[in-house]
């Protein structure tokens, strides 16, 4: 105060260091944009900004996993849980591709399983 000089910081997006672990073995850099689609298809209903406090809280949960490579199941597991608190039918929606169900009796068991757990 006494210099008559002014300090100023700013706050920057650093990148997040995830790699995912996906199906077939391969690995690739975690981005932000594949869940935002994701969530964009299935919470259609909800604002950009809602939609990315769901995204945000995920990421979260993604820096604190014991490493930094995780499976892409578990990324689709934090999906789910959230999605499942939030909105149903985009649970629904979400669920029917990420399980990528065969039949009417699949879509069944995850509806009935969402109104004794839900």
């Amino acid at each position: 105060m006494e210099c008559d000089k002014r300090f100023t910081t700013y706050e920057r997006v650093e990148n997040i260091e995830i790699k995912v672990i996906k199906k077939d073995g391969r690995v690739e850099e975690y981005q932000r944009a594949k869940l935002e689609r994701c969530f964009e298809k299935a919470c259609w209903k909800l604002t950009p900004e809602e939609r990315g406090k769901m995204i945000d809280e995920i990421e979260m949960r993604l820096l604190n996993y014991e490493t930094v490579e995780v499976p892409s199941r578990e990324i689709g597991k934090l999906v789910m849980e959230t999605l499942k608190h939030v909105d149903q039918m985009a649970y629904i929606r979400f669920a029917t591709v990420y399980m990528d169900l065969k039949n009417v009796n699949e879509f069944e068991k995850i509806i009935n399983d969402l109104r004794a757990n839900g």
